[in-house]
């Protein structure tokens, strides 16, 4: 078989993917400009037992440890796996090296922009309705130390007196010097802990499935829609159309259509399905401490989970193909006429082009070892 064949990667193309690593970093520095930005402060009751939580120092989970679980390590484990596992048990040892390599830095890319763009998105998402929503924290007053004495002249809204409740007050009415811990005593809507771990860590649960094929056991697609499932090549109860066993030309016994279903998938390791969620308990843990150390209210931590987890949904299937249908593929490159923008008309930004060719072998298993991989990925 002729070598796979092999051109350059056009710049206008690499400029495109380079645009899109400084639009992920504009959109995480955005979220950091929020975190110097002053709240708004809602005003609260003195005597609201829901914000009188005591003030928590020491956190079970700091920040830096959220950024070491949530990020360098999804970051650390992404690229050990596209390293060591890409591009598959399936390429021929007769390709290139350079295009093995290409492979493997692509699927590296790849998986780092999905999980920049879940984690970015989070960040700058998170602090932004932080700063407009400005939601007392549960261990508000701890924080304010309200001066009760000359509470009438913080009064802004309410009904009652200051020994009933039922008066709201402003901001102004703390005494805690510290403006820093001030502040954030009114951030409390969306946790930004459980929208950060659950979009970082969903996100790798997410890579290691689709990697590993870590799904669902699936009834296969016919070949073009065909309602009857298509016989795995190699079945002995398929290969030959005419029973010899018994005589010439007698008719084979029809295949139970129940054999045929039960053929076309298997559950895999049990293990692998372990270690797949491992990530998500992580982000169940971090999302906890923030109930247990009174940062947040209920409906804040379950707001920025699923926020998070839906961020990493939609940032892993950007760059990704489907888990159960796309081999743990991401998707491949835009097309390089393609690459910053098209108008109506055209279909998606994916093209034949001369340099993707040598790609194929690898997706289609040409060129492997046994030689029983055929072009359609079935074996032959």
């Amino acid at each position: 078989m002729a070598p796979a064949t092999r051109s350059r990667v056009p710049l206008s193309l690499i400029l495109s993917y380079v645009l899109d690593w400084i639009i992920i970093a504009l959109i995480a520095v955005a979220g950091a400009l929020f975190t110097l930005t002053t709240p708004n402060h809602h005003p609260f009751s003195p005597t609201d037992p829901s914000i009188a939580y005591p003030y928590v120092v020491n956190e079970k989970v700091s920040t830096k440890t959220l950024v070491l679980v949530a990020l360098v390590a999804p970051g650390i484990i992404t690229a050990l796996v596209c390293l060591i596992f890409a591009p598959g048990r399936l390429a021929s040892r007769e390709l290139p090296t350079s295009l093995i390599w290409r492979r493997k830095v692509w699927e590296w890319n790849t998986a780092w922009m999905g999980l920049g763009l879940a984690l970015a998105a989070a960040f700058m998402i998170t602090d932004g309705m932080k700063n407009l929503f400005g939601k007392p924290r549960p261990d508000l007053l701890a924080r304010c130390d309200p001066d009760m004495a000359n509470l009438q002249n913080y009064v802004v809204g309410g009904f009652g007196t200051a020994t009933s409740g039922g008066l709201l007050v402003s901001w102004q009415i703390c005494r805690q010097t510290n403006l820093s811990i001030l502040n954030d005593g009114f951030a409390s809507f969306p946790s930004g802990h459980s929208s950060f771990s659950w979009a970082g860590l969903t996100y790798l649960s997410l890579f290691l499935c689709s990697k590993f094929a870590i799904a669902i056991p699936y009834l296969l697609p016919s070949a073009y829609g065909s309602s009857t499932p298509r016989p795995i090549a190699g079945d002995r109860l398929s290969d030959s159309p005419l029973d010899h066993s018994k005589g010439p030309l007698q008719p084979t016994p029809p295949i139970p259509l129940s054999r045929i279903v039960r053929s076309q998938a298997a559950a895999p390791p049990t293990y692998l399905l372990v270690i797949a969620f491992i990530p998500i308990g992580a982000a169940i843990y971090i999302s906890s401490t923030r109930w247990s150390d009174y940062f947040h209210h209920g409906f804040d931590i379950i707001f920025g989970s699923l926020m998070g987890f839906l961020l990493a949904w939609g940032s892993f299937r950007w760059y990704h193909a489907p888990i159960r249908r796309g081999a743990g593929w991401a998707w491949g490159p835009r097309s390089s006429e393609k690459a910053w923008a098209i108008g109506m008309g055209v279909q998606g930004y994916a093209s034949e082009s001369e340099w993707k060719r040598g790609d194929e072998d690898l997706e289609n298993g040409v060129g492997r070892i046994d030689g029983r991989i055929g072009a359609d990925g079935v074996e032959v």
